[in-house]
């Protein structure tokens, strides 16, 4: 412990009251204390150090608790440092076994326990800072969510959300200042959200309840086509869920999707898990567009998108772990492009629709090995008064993993 020069103190609302004995006297014989304002102001009659008020714009790098290594150091977090907290980004530049953690409970614990939920069934989400569609993929029937806001105006939006995603009788509690003096709980519905002057420290829990025809994203991959705006150029259901199956998403992989069209791909991989992340290289700027709005509908806005064509377009992106071209991939080098960014063991799934990129397919299955599919859908059709199968365009898909 000698070496654990560095203590962070979670702090609720309720201050110093709310403070363990170790705790108290980390903070009162700390030489420096960091924190933001009202972090600092909780504890100011316990701070006999320096009390330092975190810089704007804040330094991600921590370099003035680094530069204080080997002082006594202590840090004022929010309820548990290591949830959405200060906490984590300590740990990029100081390892843990530098730093003791001394945490109070988190706003999600706070606002479970005054509800009465069972926290491990709920559905838990950080809005701080972030786009609130990331809430989109958690709007299922009789779902309970608690979220983590950022300010007194996003209750409202979020409600606004809610509601025009078919889920407007949902109950929605806002939970202001928890712990704190000022702390409060209102009620309201999403299609009637009716309150005002709401506390900037705020976490909003919502009972959801959809009407029959509101937009619900199946946890399944394979989303129907209607859930994404496109000209046509776009992956099928079937053959999307089959091409997801193919790429095997695993946590905290990136995929490079070429030729994203609507971006239902990179779109689909994103939502398997919220580690996931996808670049969707698209050409034509309309459709990079309707990526972008195609992903904020889906809650996933932190789909990056890069308007240009491939190979170019690949230039200084990030190693990709998958690799998937669906569209462009019969443009000179985009196949050599691909097959060298990918790293070792990653995979590559390629479709084709015409003879043209089915050939490429076939030399290159032919040179490479891999595996190679070819997936056909017919679909029910009226035939004058009858009914019978309309095939799809048959999509040949070649898979391979790079040695």
């Amino acid at each position: 412990m000698a070496d654990r020069w560095l203590t962070v103190v979670g702090i609720g609302e309720d201050g110093v009251a709310g403070l363990g004995d170790e705790a108290k006297r980390a903070i009162s014989g700390a030489t420096h204390v960091f924190g933001g304002k009202r972090h600092l102001a909780l504890a100011a009659e316990l701070i006999r150090g320096e009390a330092r008020q975190w810089p704007a714009p804040f330094d991600s790098e921590m370099r003035d608790v680094v530069a204080l290594r080997s002082r006594n150091v202590c840090v004022l977090a929010s309820g548990d440092p290591f949830l959405y907290g200060v906490g984590v980004t300590l740990t990029r530049a100081i390892p843990a076994t530098e730093m003791r953690v001394l945490p109070a409970p988190s706003s999600f614990s706070l606002a479970a326990s005054r509800l009465g939920w069972a926290l491990q069934d709920v559905e838990t989400v950080s809005l701080h800072g972030h786009a609130i569609d990331l809430i989109r993929p958690l709007l299922q029937p009789c779902a309970r969510i608690i979220a983590l806001t950022s300010d007194g105006e996003a209750p409202a939006q979020i409600a606004a959300l809610v509601a025009g995603s078919g889920f407007g009788a949902s109950r929605l509690t806002v939970l202001e200042a928890l712990g704190g003096d000022s702390e409060r709980m209102r009620i309201t519905t999403a299609d009637g959200f009716d309150i005002e002057n709401i506390n900037s420290l705020n976490v909003m829990a919502l009972e959801l309840e959809s009407a029959p025809q509101a937009r619900i994203l199946p946890l399944a991959s394979g989303l129907v086509d209607e859930l994404f705006e496109h000209d046509g150029q776009i992956t099928k259901r079937e053959i999307r869920a089959v091409t997801l199956s193919t790429l095997a998403p695993r946590r905290g992989e990136l995929l490079w999707d070429i030729g994203a069209g609507s971006g239902s791909i990179s779109i689909e991989w994103m939502l398997c898990h919220p580690s996931l992340r996808a670049i969707a290289i698209e050409a034509n700027a309309e459709r990079a567009e309707r990526i972008a709005r195609n992903a904020s509908a889906c809650g996933v806005p932190g789909l990056k998108i890069v308007r240009g064509a491939a190979p170019e377009a690949l230039a200084g992106l990030p190693t990709p772990d998958v690799v998937f071209i669906g569209g462009g991939g019969s443009d000179e080098g985009v196949f050599d492009a691909a097959i060298a960014a990918l790293r070792p063991n990653g995979r590559l799934v390629a479709n084709a629709v015409t003879l043209e990129m089915e050939t490429l397919l076939l030399a290159r299955h032919a040179s490479l090995g891999g595996e190679l599919l070819r997936l056909q859908v017919s679909r029910a059709a009226p035939v004058g008064s009858m009914t019978g199968w309309r095939p799809a365009m048959p999509v040949t898909q070649w898979s391979w993993v790079k040695p």
